[in-house]
């Protein structure tokens, strides 16, 4: 049965397939242009394309179609692969791939390729549709992230992950200056109350959680951090950062007016994980430089004075 729902747009001169994304589950772009032409989506009840330009406080009607059973088909896709054994293996993620098979992304996913390059070997924990995916990182986010081949890892660093005995660093540019040269954000985090595909700082009924940043460099605009990870809530970084009034360069999902950066997708990258290997129980530390993209726009700014 498909899942209709009705958002009303609080912008304006948007695209309605830019504004779209993000806002309707986790579906990319492409997807979003798709149900327009299907007329799956509809502007006060009228048929539009997918440049159509959005007019402030226009009602969206969306029917979603009922979701297809991702298949999980291995698939021949490239994959950074920073360490491998017969129990774990660390990828070195890039942006734009989605960790597991959802609705609009069943294919092309961290898991379709893992199939193909582990030959099946995963952890089927987590049933068939997210084999060996023991934490996650959103889809714009690069870096590294941990699979489980083996049942006995995935139990041992899910007990790691549940403990918060896992060491994860992020680098990231956000929008202003941070005046304080480091700094914690302790505020619980939740669903937002008024768009559930958004998380909030929740002090209702959200979870504890905690991070703690460092500022590397300061531009014109700009400041560049270092974010560490306590607890590992969904979108924490992006949460807590624009709760404090410096969202993330190019993160359209918690800004709260249009970046004018011209960046898609958060510049946000997973730079360092460490933990004690669930098997040898030896400490590994894995470290990922910026993406080129991430350093290109570094250079584009000047330094603060």
């Amino acid at each position: 049965m498909n899942k209709k729902m009705q958002i009303i747009c609080d912008s304006d001169n948007q695209r309605i397939d830019s504004f779209l994304t993000g806002r309707v589950g986790d579906f990319s772009r492409s997807y979003i242009q798709k149900l327009i032409q299907d007329d799956a989506i509809l502007v006060d009840s009228k048929k539009v394309k997918t440049n159509y330009r959005l007019k402030l406080n226009q009602v969206i009607e969306i029917d979603l179609p009922e979701p297809k059973e991702a298949g999980n088909i291995p698939q021949d896709i490239r994959l950074d692969v920073l360490y491998e054994d017969d129990d774990i293996i660390v990828i070195n993620k890039d942006k734009g791939m989605v960790v597991h098979p959802a609705p609009g992304h069943i294919e092309n996913t961290l898991v379709n390729a893992l199939l193909s390059h582990c030959k099946g070997k995963l952890s089927d924990i987590n049933g068939i549709k997210r084999p060996g995916i023991v934490h996650r990182i959103d889809k714009d986010t690069s870096g590294i992230l941990v699979v489980a081949k083996s049942n006995q890892a995935h139990q041992g660093l899910a007990q790691l992950f549940k403990k918060h005995d896992i060491d994860r660093e992020y680098t990231a540019l956000v929008h202003g200056i941070i005046s304080e040269d480091a700094g914690t954000i302790n505020a619980p985090i939740g669903r937002d109350e008024n768009n559930r595909k958004r998380m909030a700082v929740n002090f209702k009924n959200g979870k504890y959680s905690f991070t703690k940043f460092e500022v590397i460099k300061r531009y014109n605009g700009f400041t560049l951090i270092k974010a560490v990870l306590e607890t590992g809530r969904t979108h924490q970084i992006r949460v807590h950062l624009s709760y404090i009034g410096h969202p993330l360069v190019g993160d359209s999902l918690y800004l709260k007016h249009k970046d004018s950066s011209g960046i898609e997708g958060q510049l946000l990258h997973a730079g360092y994980l460490g933990f004690i290997h669930p098997i040898t129980k030896e400490k590994v530390e894995f470290k990922s430089e910026l993406p080129q993209y991430f350093k290109e726009f570094l250079k584009g700014l000047t330094e603060y004075e």
